[in-house]
């Protein structure tokens, strides 16, 4: 059974739709349970029928039965076209609508990133934007950084018009839910898949922990608070203030 708020469900009426076809969604207001979405029917089949969804307040993963790459692409093909996913060792993570001060933070470093890449080869992009990292041939998985920096986009977009390499640096900014996530998941994934360099912005405890990667493994790191210079470990001369 999953609980959400009355103007969670209104938002995104068509992801709780499918998802109270698997779990009755109890719908509150004001902290009261103000109503339900149930199935119609008893069984309800589709392509993740064995799987369970594990609420969360910044991502649904499909956890119970871990899936193929290609079956991920299929869900996703079918969902809505408003909901964003990630890929992750097998497992679907729903991404759930940023709160204001994510999309606070993500727009003023987005224009920061802009200024100083203006005119360089690397260029930033900020999700969505799916980025397809590689353990090895066998092991595809996709993410949506929220913001990265991209060094070899004329060499590696297809003739498809997507990007199909690995960003230099990925910036996650995170919630107090998605901690273990960002600290643990995506970081081992980022390191072993070829990101030079990996920053996790904490709105909560207003600091950023940036993580220089070399030959995947972890070579240096360095807490920033927002008050300080925040510095790039990988870009020499990129520092700014928030």
């Amino acid at each position: 059974m999953i609980k959400v708020t009355a103007t969670e469900v209104k938002n995104n009426f068509g992801k709780y739709i499918r998802l109270a076809a698997k779990e009755d969604i109890i719908i509150t207001k004001n902290g009261k349970e103000v109503g339900r979405l149930s199935a119609t029917k008893e069984e309800y089949e589709d392509d993740c029928e064995d799987s369970v969804i594990r609420e969360d307040s910044s991502a649904y993963s499909f956890e119970k039965k871990k899936m193929s790459y290609e079956k991920f692409l299929e869900i996703r093909e079918k969902s809505d076209e408003h909901e964003q996913y990630e890929y992750i060792d097998g497992e679907i993570y729903l991404l759930a609508s940023p709160k204001v001060i994510h999309q606070q933070i993500l727009l003023e470093l987005t224009l920061i990133f802009g200024n100083w890449f203006k005119g360089k080869k690397c260029t930033p992009a900020f999700a969505p934007f799916d980025i397809e990292l590689q353990r090895n041939a066998k092991k595809r998985n996709m993410v949506q950084p929220d913001l990265m920096v991209i060094c070899d986009l004329e060499e590696k977009t297809a003739e498809d018009g997507f990007y199909k390499g690995v960003p230099t640096l990925a910036v996650e900014v995170i919630s107090g839910s998605s901690r273990g996530h960002d600290y643990i998941k995506k970081m081992d994934l980022y390191m072993e898949c070829g990101v030079q360099e990996y920053w996790i912005v904490d709105p909560e405890n207003q600091e950023i922990h940036t993580y220089l990667f070399k030959d995947r493994k972890l070579a240096k790191n360095k807490t920033h608070t927002f008050k300080d210079q925040i510095k790039s470990l990988y870009f020499e001369d990129f520092s700014f203030t928030l």
